[in-house]
């Protein structure tokens, strides 16, 4: 069955970044037919009053210019919906996400598209896909009271109707590196691919 994995880069550090070292062993153990690679690193757009007008114009309604504002979000979401499995790799800034993660995650996360309110609250859209979210720290502890990230991130993707998320810490790298990635290598090479039924 053919594989599909939207990779998804945020660290700022492209050589030595632990977070993307990691990610590509995800990728290599995975085996994907097809990769799509987002370095958000590149740039993502912030919101704008603009887009937010854009966005809550209906879409019958919406004119040349609504449709330009949104186009990058519209191919965000394309990625993620033509994609099996993300493939997340991200470094913890000041206890959280890097600001482009934030960011992409602002385009992604839309009213009607991604996920839709109900008398029960919110439902997300996106289901039988498989998050894998690889993290490195020098010195949070992931899954600690000073963890912003990784809770944040679990949720922000069942928000989205993701709710099969694995993630894979590198942490605390201030002290005995070289063990915490080999640890997570330990962890990655358990991986299996998990097919979606057609």
């Amino acid at each position: 069955m053919a594989c599909t994995i939207l990779n998804i880069q945020a660290s700022a550090r492209h050589e030595g970044s632990v977070s993307r070292q990691l990610s590509d062993a995800v990728l290599e153990q995975l085996n994907a037919d097809a990769i799509i690679v987002r370095d958000l690193t590149e740039g993502v757009a912030l919101l704008t009053n603009d887009w937010l007008s854009a966005n809550f114009t209906a879409p019958v309604d919406r004119g040349p210019k609504e449709r330009e504002i949104l186009a990058l979000s519209d191919e965000l979401i394309s990625e993620i919906k033509s994609a099996d499995t993300l493939v997340i790799g991200a470094p913890i800034y000041n206890f959280s996400v890097p600001a482009v993660l934030k960011a992409w995650i602002d385009q992604v996360a839309r009213v009607g598209v991604t996920f839709k309110y109900t008398e029960n609250g919110p439902v997300g859209l996106l289901s039988d896909k498989r998050v894998i979210i690889v993290l490195a720290s020098g010195g949070t502890k992931v899954g600690s009271d000073i963890d912003f990230a990784s809770g944040y991130l679990r949720h922000i993707m069942k928000f989205i109707g993701i709710t099969n998320v694995t993630i894979i810490a590198a942490d605390e790298l201030g002290a005995n590196a070289d063990s915490k990635i080999a640890a997570a290598q330990s962890k990655i090479a358990t991986l299996a691919y998990e097919g979606v039924a057609a």
